[in-house]
């Protein structure tokens, strides 16, 4: 998992129904494949809804179910714990990378 600092607040899908792209958009450094996955995966555990619009081309809105607004919480404290710990994790980081000869 990578750890990065931010707040739910920016997460689009956490606001307002979102398309895919939108949502590779304000993530993207994650590839579309694990973007696919991890959507899939929200799907399954009732996190996110993907509602299908049969247009030309077809559309397809991601949003958050009530179950997956429970989880907001936890993951800003959870955020907020990585934002301040960042200096020891990264420091973690390094040394793993020099023992494993700089990775």
């Amino acid at each position: 998992m990578k750890v990065s600092t931010g707040s739910c607040n920016g997460c689009s899908i956490c606001e307002r129904p979102s398309r895919f792209n939108e949502l590779r958009r304000a993530v993207p450094e994650v590839t579309q494949k694990s973007l696919t996955g991890t959507l899939r995966r929200l799907e399954r555990n009732g996190i996110v809804e993907r509602e299908v619009t049969s247009t030309r081309p077809i559309a397809v809105t991601y949003r958050i179910t009530p179950l997956g607004k429970t989880l907001r919480r936890p993951v800003d404290v959870l955020l907020e714990w990585a934002e301040q710990n960042m200096p020891h994790i990264q420091a973690a980081r390094d040394r793993f990378d020099e023992e494993l000869g700089g990775v």
